[in-house]
């Protein structure tokens, strides 16, 4: 069973916004390439990290109205989320030891 949960704009507020635990967000669409390529990474640092930190993505085509709020203009884009904000955030591939950082720095 997979670790990344999909959310929408209706549940962006709710699974991200007011987690109790930091969030990844992966910003996505089904015909990026370089989003398809980082899937794998990002299910692997969502079972490695899990129970410490919740692992989303959020389809831009599905989900224009959250993409659009926070600028998102170019994916893949991933943000870390805690208490409600953005705590860091990539645009483009990502090494897995810097975006285990980034988690490492907002679950601790």
């Amino acid at each position: 069973m997979s670790n990344v949960h999909e959310v929408t704009d209706v549940t962006f507020e709710e699974e991200v916004l007011q987690a109790s635990e930091p969030v990844l967000v992966d910003f996505w669409a089904t015909w990026c390439r370089p989003c398809l390529m980082i899937g794998s990474l990002i299910e692997e640092l969502a079972n490695e990290n899990s129970g410490s930190i919740k692992v989303v993505k959020v389809d831009i085509d599905e989900s224009r109205d959250v993409a659009a709020g926070y600028g998102v203009s170019s994916i893949p884009t991933l943000m870390v989320f805690k208490d409600g904000n953005v705590v860091e955030r990539f645009v483009g591939m990502q090494s897995k030891n810097r975006l285990q950082q980034a988690i490492d720095e907002a679950a601790g």
